[in-house]
């Protein structure tokens, strides 16, 4: 339970016990005081004053009997706030030892109260409105839970704020005289000082309650306090506040009675309450009703438009909140900022509605506002004039809509091709014809094709329709000038459109083929040059030109191209063969050929390894070389080669070939020329034998020279019940394969070398097969039908 007197250098939630210590360690007991009669703190020594603290700890004295006590040996409240600065002063030398709590023994901070009311989280689903696709304006508001309005308790105590019950006063005095208090506020309206009549502070402002309580101070040992020239000051602040209730009514989203804080605000208690409710509460007519009086009405449009706060007023205890019930209410939609559902008072226009809305869109139609307004039987639409928005009342209901321009241009004529500036003017005093237009433009390109040029001018129906004329003769005078309307495009041609696109293109030993954009004035020479130069390979003194044909002539010409030889150096000097100019030029749609020189080839490579003496990439020298020239190049084979089971590879697949007899005769057809990329694999011997497929244990089993294939199965337990015995064949170690012949009734199996896998494949799944059911429905209907046709046959 809290004091209502104990002093402010202990925490608020010391308890009575403590508070009683605590004055002990101030005034000593009776017996103390017996001993040291009207003596001054500032002539007791250290010691002394902590055999008061000691002493004082151990004494049974009331609070009351330690206040008198205090005062009858003389000490006043400035002694008192001395003896407290001497105990504080021997405890942070005594690291502690006369410790009284391990509280903070000063606090200056402001709490609220445990008890106040926290909004529900719910609240944000049930506020939700999904039946309308404008929202109500405000609506989100009160939705967003980083806006909860809670007052700030880090702000000075407003000077205008009202003491109640619960306060907490915090008291420093400083001066001649020191002094510090922290006062609670009774049930009764009460705070009391020590030694002092309880003073009345409930109902006053904080300023009305600070002048009372300094009167009184003044009174109870502290001359001058708070006058000029007394050099002693009193300083009162509000430490902890009070809770309040306030109650909720009217169209809110949850009514009902909160517990804020003494500090909060009329949007602090709406947002707790889920503020107005969007479908039938008004978000304009907030009633602050206080003793039966309605002391503000808010407008929550002035704080969400402007940022005025003046409507959010500090409230009192069992203030009462109203939401009245909305009474206008219209839609605004269509190209304005903020399209939404609003509320407006009596006498509010068109105006003052586009106003909330944050007006016109940028490209709305603003000549004529379209409205549908309820009627007492249907609806009716009406058109209002941009004359009749600022005195246009709107109605219950009603629902604007504003539109978008067109997307049209009034004056608008364009250009577009081969002049300097193409692009949309003004059609206007100065450029209203053909002329005047090309010259805005800053006139012609020099590509310009002036033979031709056309107007795409839009019908007053509007279809459109092409107007073609020579823009020489119009440039030149020679015709005249041709007006403008609106919406005219006109189009000048380049001659570049009026062709195929120019390139040329190089092929062969040159650094970049490519094909490139075609330059009058280009040589042979300037295109190798811009293709990086020639190839290490390449030969420079046969270069060809492919030319189209274009001279057209009566009959068809066994010439399909024109060629054109020549003969270039390293350092790209022409010289021209065949009666070819030296001055040779490109034209369009060329083709320059770099061939490549008879014997140069990059070098190529094959790779052995395995079972050779020196493995490795092995350079191919002439095309006639063979395996066989790789194995001697390489050194010839280790003992413990197997040859049979070599594997060679092109391309990364194995070419199934016998290579065991072509180190012996080398002319055989195993004995494959050598390609770039090839590898040749000489591996052991292999000493097992795989068996895969329809066997009862596939597996791995250890190669036995009197072993042959059907050995090697029952190995393996011999076949499944769904082996495919007649399919089965033999993969060997080279890649080659080998399969079960038959002929009549005999067949004979492959023979088994080391490193061969045996494969025995399955059959294949009969999903057609018959079931036993189905099998005894036929045989029931062929019985069936063939007594039917017994006793047809016997009569």
């Amino acid at each position: 339970m809290h004091t209502k007197d104990k002093l402010s250098r202990f925490p608020h939630c010391i308890n009575l016990f403590q508070a009683v210590v605590l004055l002990f360690l101030l005034t000593g007991s009776y017996e103390i005081f017996a001993q040291t009669p009207r003596s001054r703190v500032d002539q007791l020594t250290d010691d002394e004053v902590e055999s008061f603290y000691r002493r004082a700890q151990a004494s049974g004295l009331s609070e009351a009997q330690i206040e008198q006590a205090a005062m009858s040996q003389g000490y006043t409240l400035d002694d008192i706030a001395k003896m407290r600065k001497r105990i504080d002063a021997i405890r942070t030398k005594t690291s502690g030892a006369l410790s009284l709590t391990s509280v903070d023994s000063k606090t200056t901070g402001r709490t609220l109260p445990s008890d106040l009311s926290r909004r529900s989280d719910s609240l944000f689903v049930t506020r939700k409105d999904t039946s309308r696709k404008l929202r109500v304006f405000g609506a989100t508001l009160f939705e967003n839970a980083n806006l909860s309005f809670e007052p700030n308790l880090r702000i000075a105590t407003p000077r205008n704020y009202v003491v109640g019950p619960d306060d907490e006063i915090r008291i420093d005095i400083a001066g001649a005289s020191t002094g510090e208090f922290l006062l609670k506020v009774s049930p009764d309206g009460t705070v009391k000082v020590p030694n002092l009549a309880p003073i009345f502070v409930s109902g006053l402002t904080i300023e009305q309650a600070e002048q009372r309580i300094i009167a009184r101070l003044r009174q109870g040992g502290y001359q001058g306090l708070g006058t000029p020239g007394s050099n002693t000051t009193a300083n009162l602040t509000l430490t902890n506040i009070r809770s309040i209730r306030v109650t909720l009514v009217g169209e809110v989203v949850r009514p009902g009675t909160y517990t804020i804080s003494s500090l909060g605000s009329a949007f602090n208690a709406l947002y707790l309450a889920g503020g107005p409710n969007p479908e039938t509460g008004s978000f304009r007519k907030i009633s602050v009703i206080r003793g039966n009086r309605i002391v503000r009405t808010i407008d929550l449009y002035d704080f969400i438009l402007r940022a005025d706060q003046r409507d959010n007023i500090q409230l009192r205890d069992q203030d009462v909140i109203r939401v009245a019930d909305y009474e206008t209410r219209v839609e605004l939609a269509g190209q304005v900022r903020r399209p939404a559902i609003f509320e407006l008072l009596p006498g509010e226009t068109l105006q003052t509605l586009l106003s909330f809305a944050g007006g016109f869109a940028d490209d709305a139609y603003r000549a004529a506002i379209t409205l549908r307004r309820n009627t007492n039987r249907e609806r009716r639409i009406v058109t209002i004039t941009e004359d009749q928005i600022k005195s246009f009342i709107p109605q219950k209901g009603d629902k604007y809509d504003v539109g978008k321009i067109l997307e049209r241009y009034e004056n608008r004529v364009q250009v577009a091709g081969a002049v300097m500036r193409p692009g949309d003017y003004a059609l206007e005093p100065g450029l209203e014809t053909v002329r005047q237009l090309i010259n805005r433009a800053d006139g012609l390109r020099k590509d310009a094709f002036t033979n031709r040029a056309s107007i795409i001018r839009e019908r007053p129906d509007m279809d459109r329709e092409n107007l073609s004329f020579d823009l020489g003769k119009l440039m030149r005078g020679e015709m005249a000038d041709i007006p403008l309307m609106r919406q005219d495009s006109l189009t000048v041609l380049s001659i570049r459109d009026l062709r195929e696109a120019y390139y040329v293109t190089i092929e062969g030993a040159v650094n970049k083929p490519d094909t490139v954009e075609y330059v009058s004035n280009m040589s042979v020479a300037d295109l190798i040059a811009q293709a990086g130069g020639f190839q290490e390979g390449a030969k420079p003194n046969l270069i060809e030109v492919a030319r189209r044909i274009r001279q057209d002539s009566a009959g068809i010409s066994t010439t399909l191209q024109e060629i054109h030889r020549f003969s270039i150096d390293r350092n790209l000097q022409i010289t021209a063969l065949e009666g070819t100019s030296p001055e040779f030029r490109l034209r369009p749609f060329d083709i320059v050929y770099v061939r490549t020189s008879v014997n140069y080839e990059p070098q190529q490579q094959v790779y052995i390894y395995g079972e050779v003496m020196q493995p490795g990439n092995y350079s191919i020298f002439s095309r006639a070389e063979r395996i066989s020239d790789i194995i001697k190049r390489a050194g010839g084979l280790k003992p413990q080669a197997y040859l049979p089971g070599a594997q060679f590879r092109r391309k990364g697949t194995i070419i199934a070939n016998d290579l065991s007899n072509i180190l012996v005769s080398s002319g055989i057809e195993e004995n494959l020329l050598v390609q770039e990329g090839d590898s040749l694999y000489i591996p052991q011997r292999q000493e097992v034998v795989a068996v895969q497929g329809a066997v009862l244990n596939p597996g791995i089993v250890s190669y036995k020279v009197d072993y042959g294939f059907n050995d090697y199965v029952s190995e393996a337990g011999g076949f499944t019940d769904n082996a495919r015995k007649s399919k089965s064949y033999i993969v060997y170690p080279n890649g080659r394969k080998d399969r079960t012949h038959h002929f009549l009734f005999f067949s004979s199996r492959p023979k088994v070398y080391p490193g061969s896998t045996v494969v025995i494949p399955f059959k294949p799944l009969d999903n057609n097969k018959l079931s036993v059911a189905e099998r005894l429905g036929i045989l029931s209907l062929l019985t069936t039908v063939s007594i039917a046709l017994v006793n047809l046959i016997l009569r």
